[in-house]
């Protein structure tokens, strides 16, 4: 038999067709397939009979008839209806459920669980809901059932994939089979009558009506067609938004969150029609909790990684409705331990008395806010109109954080709530961060405007309304509430924002005991990076403050560890310093970016390197006159950082007039190097950066006093090898110091053992002691002794490292030639290094400060 008609040789085959066929074209396919079965019959047997006697007539000579039924023949097509695809699908999900029912697997249940609900949605939206269906749900259920009693008592659980996907089989029959409650019952008081009942009713299939397009038109017309144009959703069908559907159409949004090609805007027009259309309380705050959240998925979904202003402006609006809706409807309240109500058909009715808990988080929302206002602000350009009016959107933004706080501390009075302390602390930390850095007057008109937009009958019990006005003794109050209510991280920032207050408001003393009893500095490197930038803009902030009442050692000291390092932007989130071989990633380099600050609480660089270069000149030009005019006195560097500009700067062949900051600083070390303190007071009071400074003119005239007095002290190191005696009047009209400031020094000088000399104060004169004047061969000589030693103990150093503490088994123990009568040297070398040590211990105690060390430490 020929391959082409074996699909049609048997009465099975014809069977087959005509079970796969619909029942609307039942009895037309069962007349098909007859006729089929017998021409394909007719056709075998004459094909047999051509192979059989080889005397066939030739396939070329066949009537036309002959070659259509053959072409017929080969193109048999098996014809399903929609239903029935849809029945078949639904069996293979079934089939799947009931065999992972039977190897306990919950987890591909869950899976195909979720197929099936698809699928039953499809074909519910034309056709009853398939009896099958009904028997799948009501048996898992059971089942579910029976594998969690069974787990209480069982020893042996569940794995971790099986055991989640219970938790969330849990979930879903339950919110699925209450809509499907009537049938279910139905099914288990009977379950054979139930299957055995007649099928679902046939659908009539509806005509498709095809879409007409607008006309425009003129008069009239114009208004009837206003009419007929509605809102259509998905699946053509007119979207109506009534105070009924509103939890319905929430929940519906509320699941497709996080969910792929999920238009997020349109979701944000329909629930702002739905909060249109609230009429209970109880609507309106659901609709904006979820309306606000929304609002912030945005920015996951946009490329610019940060809310526009508009939807910025809009959450804020909407969290301030919400907060004035909860303040006028006491019985209701919005916390994060609430359950959520799964009822969409009817609101909850709470018994009288009690309090309806609606889950979600104010506290939550205002945090967002603040971060999304923050990030504007960094992607802002900040020499820009738009900043400044991006900026003012922060009062609004402290009105919701101060109203939400008193809203909070409300909850705390209740006890039935038990509100967890953490909330309070957030906000309190949140209302200190937009205060601690900013001037007390600006805080002043912030709180003014706060508290007047809020309504007079909210109070807070932290600082109440009616308290002092004293910007000082608020921040010292929210301080004082986190570091007594909270712990760690949000204690330290607490503590940091007020020394950083203090500071900016010329405490000196006050900002440094409270930064060196809180041991902050042993303790930084354990905190986030967050609470360290902190920590090093409250370092900067005190050194600035010390500079400013002309506490030059002290600044000097603090200064040093962050303007040192040369990554002053880096350390102080100011900016991106790309180091050449640094191996960043760009994973970091975004979180990097991330924690940068707005610029308007930036420190200025240019202010920090002009006061921290000033402070080192002021040290590093005595200190080099010093070892310079006594060269057994052990070298000793305070700031390698000026030390490199200053010899960069002596190694230029010109010199042109200063350009910026470093210039000024470097030629006035020259100058007052030289003795010529006015020209260094010049370069110095002509850098510009000073007129940042609130009280300019009292920090150049201090900064031209220091010059004076250190100009003194330099030309008495230098030239004091040249002199016998020395008047104090003399001194005083070269420096245009009073003879008892002169007098002042040359004492400090001579107790401190920088100066070997005398105070003759009847005569007024210094008297210089001449001690054994070494010449320039023998400092020569002692330099290279000194050197040799050095080198030789690094020479031991390194064998004893390479034979592993065996070198001292070729030394010979004593006798003239061995290590002993190099130790000798040694040893005067030594006495030397005491003497000149002895003199370097009285120059450190120079104006000595205690926040040096202790954060060195």
């Amino acid at each position: 038999m020929s391959k082409f008609f074996q699909g049609s040789d048997s009465e099975s085959s014809s069977s087959d067709e005509e079970e796969l066929y619909s029942d609307l074209e039942g009895e037309k396919s069962e007349e098909e397939s007859e006729e089929e079965s017998s021409e394909s019959g007719e056709v075998e047997s004459s094909d047999s009979d051509d192979e059989g006697g080889k005397a066939g007539v030739s396939k070329f000579l066949r009537d036309q008839e002959s070659s259509e039924e053959s072409e017929d023949e080969d193109k048999v097509t098996v014809v399903k209806s929609a239903k029935d695809k849809r029945l078949e699908e639904l069996e293979g999900v079934v089939k799947l459920i009931d065999n992972a029912r039977r190897i306990n697997d919950w987890s591909t249940i869950s899976t195909e669980f979720d197929k099936l609900n698809r699928q039953v949605v499809k074909m519910a939206a034309q056709e009853k809901v398939p009896k099958i269906y009904v028997k799948t749900i009501a048996e898992l259920e059971d089942f579910m059932n029976e594998t969690i009693a069974t787990q209480k008592v069982s020893t042996k659980k569940l794995n971790a994939t099986n055991a989640k996907g219970l938790n969330a089989m849990k979930q879903k029959i339950k919110r699925n089979n209450r809509d499907f409650t009537a049938e279910i019952e139905k099914y288990r008081a009977d379950k054979e009558e139930y299957m055995m009942s007649e099928e679902e009713e046939e659908v009539q299939p509806v005509e498709k009506v095809k879409k007409q397009k607008a006309v425009y038109t003129d008069g009239l017309d114009a208004a009837d067609d206003d009419r007929s144009f509605h809102l259509v959703g998905p699946g053509g069908k007119a979207l109506q938004y009534s105070a009924e559907s509103i939890l319905k159409n929430l929940r519906s949004i509320v699941e497709s969150r996080g969910k792929k090609n999920t238009d997020r805007a349109e979701q944000i027009r329909i629930m702002e029609k739905l909060l249109g259309v609230a009429t209970t309380p109880y609507q309106t705050i659901r609709v904006l909790l979820a309306l606000i959240s929304t609002r912030f998925d945005l920015t996951t979904s946009s490329s610019t990684n940060y809310m526009t202003q508009e939807q910025w402006k809009s959450a804020e609006h909407e969290y301030g409705k919400l907060l004035e809706m909860l303040e006028a409807n006491r019985n209701m309240v919005v916390v994060e331990n609430a359950e959520e109500w799964e009822d969409d058909e009817k609101p909850p009715q709470p018994a009288a008395g009690e309090l309806l808990k609606i889950p979600g988080s104010l506290v939550s929302i205002a945090e967002r806010l603040d971060d999304e206002l923050t990030r504007s602000l960094q992607h802002v350009d900040p020499h820009t109109a738009e900043y400044i009016e991006r900026l003012s959107d922060e009062q609004a933004l402290y009105n919701n954080i101060l109203r939400g706080l008193l809203y909070v501390e409300d909850l705390q009075n209740n006890q039935k709530l038990e509100t967890p302390q953490d909330t309070a602390n957030r906000l309190v930390m949140r209302r200190l961060e937009h205060v601690y850095f900013k001037p007390s007057q600006v805080v002043a008109i912030l709180e003014d405007t706060a508290w007047k937009a809020i309504p007079a009958g909210l109070d807070s019990k932290i600082t109440p309304r009616g308290g002092p006005k004293d910007i000082a003794t608020l921040v010292q109050v929210l301080s004082a509430y986190l570091f007594k209510n909270s712990a760690d991280i949000i204690r330290a920032r607490a503590y940091l924002c007020q020394v950083y207050y203090f500071a900016l408001h010329d405490q000196y003393y006050r900002a440094r005991d409270m930064l060196l009893m809180s041991h902050l500095q042993e303790t930084i490197a354990n905190f986030n990076i967050s609470t360290q930038i902190l920590f090093n803009r409250t370092l900067v902030q005190v050194g600035l403050c010390a500079f400013r009442g002309g506490l030059v050692y002290e600044a000097q000291n603090t200064l040093q560890e962050i303007c040192g390092s040369g990554r002053q932007k880096e350390l102080l989130a100011q900016g991106v310093q790309l180091q050449r071989y640094s191996q960043v990633t760009p994973e970091q380099e975004k979180l990097e970016r991330q924690r940068q600050l707005p610029f308007h609480m930036h420190i200025n660089l240019d202010l920090l390197e002009c006061v921290y270069l000033t402070c080192s000149m002021l040290l590093e030009v005595p200190l080099l006159a010093q070892t310079g005019s006594s060269p057994d006195i052990r070298k000793r560097v305070i700031s390698k950082t000026y030390r490199r500009l200053l010899e960069f700067h002596e190694r230029q062949i010109f010199t042109g007039p200063p350009e910026n900051t470093r210039d000024h600083v470097m030629q006035a070390s020259r100058a007052l190097a030289a003795g010529e303190w006015k020209k260094a007071a010049d370069l110095i009071c002509s850098i510009k950066v000073w007129e940042l400074m609130a009280n300019s003119e009292d920090i150049k005239k201090m900064l031209s006093e220091q010059i004076q007095e250190e100009g003194l002290r330099t030309y008495l190191f230098t030239y004091a090898p040249f002199y016998d005696t020395l008047s104090v009047n003399t001194l005083s009209s070269m420096f245009d110091l009073t003879e008892r400031k002169v007098a002042a020094i040359v004492s400090k000088m001579i107790s401190h053992e920088e100066l070997a000399a005398a105070l003759d104060q009847i005569n007024s004169a210094i008297i210089f002691r001449k001690g054994v004047e070494l010449s320039r061969l023998q400092s020569l000589a002692l330099t290279l002794s000194d050197k040799a030693s050095g080198l030789i103990e690094s020479n031991e150093r390194v064998l004893e490292q390479r034979t592993q503490g065996t070198a001292n088994a070729f030394e010979r123990q004593g006798g003239q030639g061995g290590r002993g009568g190099r130790g000798g040297r040694g040893g005067r070398g030594g006495q030397r290094g005491d003497r000149g040590g002895s003199r370097t211990r009285g120059g450190q105690q120079f104006g000595g400060g205690a926040l040096g060390g202790a954060i060195k430490a």
